[in-house]
Protein backbone atom coordinates (compact mmCIF):
# COMPACT_ATOMS: atom_id res chain seq x y z
CA UNK A 1 0.00 0.00 0.00
CA UNK A 2 1.31 3.43 -0.97
CA UNK A 3 -0.06 6.06 1.36
CA UNK A 4 -0.81 9.56 0.11
CA UNK A 5 2.11 11.21 1.99
CA UNK A 6 4.53 8.57 0.69
CA UNK A 7 3.22 8.92 -2.88
CA UNK A 8 3.61 12.69 -2.69
CA UNK A 9 7.20 12.40 -1.48
CA UNK A 10 8.07 9.93 -4.22
CA UNK A 11 6.46 12.05 -6.91
CA UNK A 12 8.24 15.18 -5.67
CA UNK A 13 11.60 13.45 -6.11
CA UNK A 14 10.68 12.10 -9.55
CA UNK A 15 9.44 15.48 -10.82
CA UNK A 16 12.53 17.41 -9.74
CA UNK A 17 14.30 17.10 -13.12
CA UNK A 18 11.33 18.51 -15.09
CA UNK A 19 9.82 21.10 -12.74
CA UNK A 20 10.89 24.11 -10.71
CA UNK A 21 8.01 23.36 -8.33
CA UNK A 22 7.92 19.56 -8.00
CA UNK A 23 6.09 19.47 -4.65
CA UNK A 24 3.40 21.86 -5.85
CA UNK A 25 2.98 19.82 -9.04
CA UNK A 26 2.64 16.62 -7.03
CA UNK A 27 0.03 18.18 -4.74
CA UNK A 28 -2.02 19.55 -7.63
CA UNK A 29 -2.00 16.18 -9.36
CA UNK A 30 -2.94 14.33 -6.17
CA UNK A 31 -5.77 16.73 -5.45
CA UNK A 32 -7.09 16.20 -8.97
CA UNK A 33 -6.77 12.43 -8.66
CA UNK A 34 -8.72 12.51 -5.39
CA UNK A 35 -11.31 15.01 -6.71
CA UNK A 36 -10.63 17.44 -3.87
CA UNK A 37 -8.97 20.86 -3.74
CA UNK A 38 -5.33 21.31 -2.75
CA UNK A 39 -6.19 23.10 0.50
CA UNK A 40 -8.09 20.07 1.75
CA UNK A 41 -5.26 17.78 0.67
CA UNK A 42 -2.77 19.78 2.73
CA UNK A 43 -4.95 20.45 5.77
CA UNK A 44 -6.85 17.18 6.01
CA UNK A 45 -5.40 14.52 3.67
CA UNK A 46 -7.66 11.47 3.19
CA UNK A 47 -6.46 8.40 5.04
CA UNK A 48 -6.35 6.04 2.11
CA UNK A 49 -4.11 4.58 -0.53
CA UNK A 50 -2.95 6.85 -3.33
CA UNK A 51 -5.10 6.20 -6.41
CA UNK A 52 -3.62 4.66 -9.57
CA UNK A 53 -4.74 7.73 -11.50
CA UNK A 54 -2.22 9.82 -9.55
CA UNK A 55 0.72 7.72 -10.72
CA UNK A 56 -0.53 7.85 -14.31
CA UNK A 57 -0.66 11.65 -14.14
CA UNK A 58 2.83 11.80 -12.60
CA UNK A 59 4.14 9.75 -15.53
CA UNK A 60 2.68 12.31 -17.94
CA UNK A 61 4.28 15.15 -15.99
CA UNK A 62 7.65 13.37 -15.98
CA UNK A 63 7.86 13.65 -19.79
CA UNK A 64 7.15 17.39 -19.63
CA UNK A 65 3.40 17.69 -20.13
CA UNK A 66 2.17 20.79 -18.24
CA UNK A 67 0.20 20.21 -15.04
CA UNK A 68 -2.65 22.39 -16.34
CA UNK A 69 -3.09 20.16 -19.38
CA UNK A 70 -3.09 17.05 -17.20
CA UNK A 71 -5.68 18.38 -14.74
CA UNK A 72 -7.58 20.38 -17.37
CA UNK A 73 -7.72 23.52 -15.22
CA UNK A 74 -5.71 26.48 -14.01
CA UNK A 75 -6.44 29.10 -11.35
CA UNK A 76 -5.98 32.74 -12.36
CA UNK A 77 -6.74 35.76 -10.16
CA UNK A 78 -10.12 34.92 -8.54
CA UNK A 79 -11.37 32.46 -11.17
CA UNK A 80 -10.57 28.96 -12.37
CA UNK A 81 -10.24 28.32 -16.09
CA UNK A 82 -10.55 25.09 -18.00
CA UNK A 83 -7.59 24.68 -20.36
CA UNK A 84 -6.10 22.05 -22.62
CA UNK A 85 -3.79 21.45 -25.57
CA UNK A 86 -3.98 24.25 -28.11
CA UNK A 87 -4.35 27.13 -25.64
CA UNK A 88 -1.79 29.13 -23.71
CA UNK A 89 -1.72 28.22 -20.03
CA UNK A 90 -2.43 31.25 -17.79
CA UNK A 91 0.62 32.41 -15.81
CA UNK A 92 0.71 34.25 -12.48
CA UNK A 93 2.90 36.91 -14.14
CA UNK A 94 -0.10 38.00 -16.22
CA UNK A 95 -2.02 38.96 -13.09
CA UNK A 96 -0.08 42.24 -13.07
CA UNK A 97 -2.33 43.38 -15.93
CA UNK A 98 -5.40 42.88 -13.73
CA UNK A 99 -3.85 44.50 -10.65
CA UNK A 100 -2.77 47.47 -12.79
CA UNK A 101 -6.31 47.86 -14.08
CA UNK A 102 -7.65 47.77 -10.52
CA UNK A 103 -5.22 50.52 -9.56
CA UNK A 104 -6.11 52.63 -12.60
CA UNK A 105 -9.86 52.54 -11.92
CA UNK A 106 -9.63 52.80 -8.13
CA UNK A 107 -12.19 55.27 -6.82
CA UNK A 108 -14.10 55.25 -10.11
CA UNK A 109 -16.98 53.18 -11.42
CA UNK A 110 -14.63 50.93 -13.35
CA UNK A 111 -14.62 50.06 -17.03
CA UNK A 112 -17.90 49.54 -18.81
CA UNK A 113 -16.47 48.06 -21.99
CA UNK A 114 -13.44 45.72 -22.03
CA UNK A 115 -11.43 44.36 -24.97
CA UNK A 116 -9.09 41.37 -24.67
CA UNK A 117 -6.85 40.90 -27.68
CA UNK A 118 -5.47 37.37 -27.92
CA UNK A 119 -7.87 36.14 -25.29
CA UNK A 120 -6.85 32.46 -25.32
CA UNK A 121 -9.12 30.56 -22.90
CA UNK A 122 -10.56 33.92 -21.76
CA UNK A 123 -7.94 34.48 -19.08
CA UNK A 124 -7.75 38.26 -18.79
CA UNK A 125 -11.24 39.09 -20.03
CA UNK A 126 -13.07 36.77 -17.64
CA UNK A 127 -10.94 37.81 -14.66
CA UNK A 128 -11.81 41.45 -15.41
CA UNK A 129 -15.52 40.73 -15.83
CA UNK A 130 -15.46 38.98 -12.46
CA UNK A 131 -14.10 42.18 -10.89
CA UNK A 132 -16.50 44.59 -12.61
CA UNK A 133 -19.99 43.06 -12.73
CA UNK A 134 -21.36 46.03 -14.66
CA UNK A 135 -18.94 45.59 -17.56
CA UNK A 136 -19.27 43.76 -20.84
CA UNK A 137 -16.40 42.47 -22.91
CA UNK A 138 -15.15 41.46 -26.31
CA UNK A 139 -12.51 38.75 -26.70
CA UNK A 140 -10.57 38.22 -29.92
CA UNK A 141 -8.26 35.37 -30.87
CA UNK A 142 -6.98 33.93 -34.11
CA UNK A 143 -7.34 30.37 -32.79
CA UNK A 144 -10.70 28.64 -33.14
CA UNK A 145 -9.65 26.16 -30.46
CA UNK A 146 -8.89 28.97 -28.03
CA UNK A 147 -12.27 30.51 -28.78
CA UNK A 148 -14.02 27.26 -27.87
CA UNK A 149 -12.27 27.17 -24.50
CA UNK A 150 -13.07 30.84 -23.87
CA UNK A 151 -16.74 30.27 -24.70
CA UNK A 152 -16.93 27.24 -22.40
CA UNK A 153 -15.25 29.14 -19.56
CA UNK A 154 -17.61 32.09 -19.99
CA UNK A 155 -20.62 29.75 -19.78
CA UNK A 156 -19.27 27.90 -16.74
CA UNK A 157 -18.54 31.14 -14.88
CA UNK A 158 -21.93 32.62 -15.73
CA UNK A 159 -20.52 35.44 -17.87
CA UNK A 160 -21.89 34.34 -21.25
CA UNK A 161 -24.52 37.14 -21.47
CA UNK A 162 -21.76 39.74 -20.98
CA UNK A 163 -19.21 38.29 -23.40
CA UNK A 164 -18.79 38.43 -27.15
CA UNK A 165 -16.05 36.31 -28.72
CA UNK A 166 -14.83 36.66 -32.27
CA UNK A 167 -12.18 34.86 -34.25
CA UNK A 168 -9.97 37.52 -35.76
CA UNK A 169 -6.58 39.06 -36.41
CA UNK A 170 -6.01 41.37 -33.45
CA UNK A 171 -8.32 44.43 -33.76
CA UNK A 172 -8.81 44.41 -37.52
CA UNK A 173 -12.43 45.26 -38.26
CA UNK A 174 -13.18 46.58 -34.76
CA UNK A 175 -14.33 50.20 -34.80
CA UNK A 176 -15.58 50.93 -31.27
CA UNK A 177 -13.58 52.27 -28.32
CA UNK A 178 -13.02 50.58 -24.96
CA UNK A 179 -12.37 51.71 -21.40
CA UNK A 180 -9.98 48.83 -20.72
CA UNK A 181 -7.85 46.97 -23.23
CA UNK A 182 -6.00 43.86 -22.08
CA UNK A 183 -3.49 42.02 -24.22
CA UNK A 184 -1.02 39.20 -23.66
CA UNK A 185 0.46 38.82 -27.14
CA UNK A 186 3.14 36.35 -28.18
CA UNK A 187 6.50 37.93 -27.32
CA UNK A 188 9.06 35.13 -27.25
CA UNK A 189 11.94 35.30 -29.73
CA UNK A 190 12.06 32.29 -32.03
CA UNK A 191 15.39 30.99 -30.74
CA UNK A 192 14.73 31.67 -27.03
CA UNK A 193 15.27 29.01 -24.41
CA UNK A 194 12.06 28.05 -22.62
CA UNK A 195 11.21 25.93 -19.60
CA UNK A 196 10.62 22.19 -19.87
CA UNK A 197 7.50 21.30 -21.87
CA UNK A 198 6.62 24.81 -23.02
CA UNK A 199 7.88 24.61 -26.60
CA UNK A 200 6.85 20.97 -26.88
CA UNK A 201 3.26 21.35 -25.68
CA UNK A 202 1.94 24.91 -25.84
CA UNK A 203 0.82 26.51 -29.14
CA UNK A 204 3.54 28.26 -31.15
CA UNK A 205 1.19 31.04 -32.26
CA UNK A 206 0.63 32.06 -28.63
CA UNK A 207 4.35 32.08 -27.79
CA UNK A 208 6.57 33.18 -30.64
CA UNK A 209 6.70 36.55 -32.39
CA UNK A 210 9.58 36.62 -34.83
CA UNK A 211 13.32 36.88 -34.43
CA UNK A 212 13.15 39.57 -31.72
CA UNK A 213 9.79 38.67 -30.20
CA UNK A 214 8.37 42.03 -31.29
CA UNK A 215 6.26 41.18 -34.35
CA UNK A 216 2.92 41.26 -32.49
CA UNK A 217 3.68 44.65 -30.94
CA UNK A 218 4.39 46.07 -34.40
CA UNK A 219 0.92 44.95 -35.50
CA UNK A 220 -0.74 46.34 -32.38
CA UNK A 221 1.00 49.72 -32.47
CA UNK A 222 -1.26 51.49 -35.00
CA UNK A 223 -4.43 49.83 -33.64
CA UNK A 224 -4.36 50.72 -29.94
CA UNK A 225 -4.79 54.53 -30.22
CA UNK A 226 -8.05 54.22 -32.13
CA UNK A 227 -9.44 51.66 -29.65
CA UNK A 228 -8.84 53.35 -26.28
CA UNK A 229 -11.32 55.74 -24.70
CA UNK A 230 -10.14 58.90 -22.99
CA UNK A 231 -9.50 58.07 -19.35
CA UNK A 232 -9.07 54.43 -20.21
CA UNK A 233 -6.15 52.01 -19.88
CA UNK A 234 -4.45 49.61 -22.24
CA UNK A 235 -2.39 47.01 -20.34
CA UNK A 236 -0.09 44.97 -22.56
CA UNK A 237 2.13 42.16 -21.30
CA UNK A 238 5.82 42.25 -22.27
CA UNK A 239 8.93 40.17 -21.83
CA UNK A 240 11.10 41.20 -18.88
CA UNK A 241 13.79 42.62 -21.20
CA UNK A 242 11.47 44.29 -23.73
CA UNK A 243 10.35 47.43 -21.87
CA UNK A 244 12.41 49.91 -23.90
CA UNK A 245 11.71 48.31 -27.27
CA UNK A 246 7.96 47.92 -26.73
CA UNK A 247 7.62 51.43 -25.29
CA UNK A 248 9.22 52.74 -28.46
CA UNK A 249 6.64 50.91 -30.54
CA UNK A 250 3.43 51.52 -28.55
CA UNK A 251 3.86 54.98 -26.97
CA UNK A 252 2.65 56.89 -30.01
CA UNK A 253 -0.21 58.98 -31.40
CA UNK A 254 -0.86 60.62 -28.03
CA UNK A 255 -0.44 57.56 -25.83
CA UNK A 256 2.04 57.67 -22.95
CA UNK A 257 3.48 54.58 -21.26
CA UNK A 258 4.72 53.41 -17.92
CA UNK A 259 6.01 50.03 -16.78
CA UNK A 260 4.45 47.70 -14.21
CA UNK A 261 6.56 44.99 -12.57
CA UNK A 262 5.54 41.45 -11.68
CA UNK A 263 5.92 39.92 -8.22
CA UNK A 264 9.57 39.13 -8.95
CA UNK A 265 10.27 42.80 -9.67
CA UNK A 266 10.71 42.29 -13.42
CA UNK A 267 9.12 44.52 -16.04
CA UNK A 268 6.00 42.65 -17.12
CA UNK A 269 3.41 45.09 -18.49
CA UNK A 270 3.29 48.30 -20.47
CA UNK A 271 0.46 50.56 -19.29
CA UNK A 272 -0.81 52.98 -21.92
CA UNK A 273 -3.00 56.02 -21.24
CA UNK A 274 -3.81 59.21 -23.10
CA UNK A 275 -1.34 61.99 -22.48
CA UNK A 276 -2.82 65.00 -20.74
Amino acid sequence: MTTIPRALSRATNELGPVSDTPRLDAELLMAEALHIDRDRLILSPPQREAPDRFFQMVDRRKVGEPVAYITGRRAFWNIELHVGPGVLIPRPDSEVLISSALEHFEGADGPKRILDLGTGPGTLLLAALDLWPGATGLGVDVSRQAMSYAAANARRLGFEPRVELIEGDWAKGISERFDLILCNPPYVAEDAELGPGVREYEPDEALFAGKEGLDAYRELAPQLPRLLNKGGLAAVEIGHDQAEAVTGLLARDGLSARIANDLAGRARALLLTWSV
